[in-house]
């Protein structure tokens, strides 16, 4: 049975009955439930605070890990950062100057994205936001960081490619292997003004002269494209001359056997022929010369392989003196 409430009325000395409005009872109602909600919500923070559930504790060591971990991932990256730019640091001091190349622009190198801010989304995320945008711009630069070395080191390599073809095909060494010349280098008429062994005048002889027996190999000094091969009774007898690129040319005469033929391709240290006597000459040797943008120079720079400095010294002495050349 509902309890009924009664009030005393002054003004009729009765005891009057309370009669609740639907307004008054709407207000009771919204109250209880109010704090109905707000109990209960109370409850709920104090017990997943202090009493969380095991789904709970779960998760939070999950959390707690993959915190441990990001900062792992962190400094990871940050090592690696660091080691490209230590690759960078070379590349732009040491081998980009090695080849002649200019370094990687430091604006470039460092330069970010512009346009809008790709990280704006995490701004959504409170308390990691920052977090994930310092991260996702760290990976973004390695990235675009390790892109750039790439694209250098291809660069690089195309460059030490050429190099290596320019070098292979530089004249460097003696037309005559070291094993079949006199060590003492005691027949050796160089580069300059000589006395003519036939007409007996001074005139320029403008390559070296290396004595060996006949029939002693004769080698391309350098890679290069054989253009020019003759054979003739006076002059230079039989020659070869090979193209090496590069500004590069070099004559090999007085051959007695011709072993290539010309648009042959050759490769340093190939046998071209063999040393003879032909055309006008004293004595078997090689008649040996190098051009550069078709001038003739001292063939004795581009003959430094397999000498010792004492030797090639001596080689350097006995090439300067004034004697009679063999051709």
């Amino acid at each position: 049975m509902r309890s009924e409430k009664y009030v005393y009325n002054p003004q009729t000395l009765q005891f009057e009955k309370v009669k609740l409005t639907k307004k008054s009872i709407l207000l009771k109602v919204f109250t209880f439930t109010a704090g109905v909600v707000v109990a209960a919500f109370c409850f709920y923070f104090l017990t997943s605070q202090y009493f969380p559930s095991p789904r709970e504790k779960a998760l939070r060591k999950e959390l707690t890990q993959m915190e441990y971990q990001f900062m792992l991932l962190k400094s990871q990256t940050e090592r690696a950062q660091k080691v490209l730019n230590n690759i960078q640091n070379r590349d732009s001091r040491v081998y980009r100057i090695m080849f002649g190349m200019n370094p990687i622009d430091a604006s470039v190198w460092d330069g970010g994205v512009g346009g809008h801010d790709p990280y704006a989304w995490t701004d959504q995320f409170r308390n990691s936001g920052n977090t994930l945008k310092e991260a996702y711009q760290v990976v973004d630069k390695l990235e675009r960081q390790l892109f750039l070395q790439s694209c250098s080191m291809d660069e690089l390599e195309k460059r030490a490619k050429a190099r290596e073809d320019e070098l292979a095909s530089i004249p460097s060494i003696k037309p005559v292997r070291l094993d079949h010349l006199e060590r003492d280098v005691q027949h050796l008429s160089g580069y300059g003004i000589r006395l003519h062994p036939v007409h007996k005048v001074n005139k320029m002889h403008s390559g070296i002269d290396f004595t060996a027996p006949e029939g002693t190999s004769i080698q391309a000094t350098g890679d290069g494209k054989v253009i020019k091969v003759e054979s003739k009774k006076s002059g230079y007898g039989k020659s070869v001359t090979i193209d090496h690129g590069y500004g590069f040319k070099t004559l090999y005469a007085h051959m007695q056997q011709i072993k290539v033929r010309q648009g042959q391709k050759v490769k340093k240290g190939e046998v071209i022929g063999t040393i003879g006597n032909s055309g006008t000459s004293t004595g078997p040797h090689c008649h040996y010369e190098v051009h550069l943008y078709n001038k003739p120079v001292n063939p004795i720079h581009y003959c430094m392989d397999g000498l010792s400095p004492k030797e090639y010294q001596e080689m350097v002495e006995k090439a300067e003196m004034a004697n009679q050349s063999f051709d």
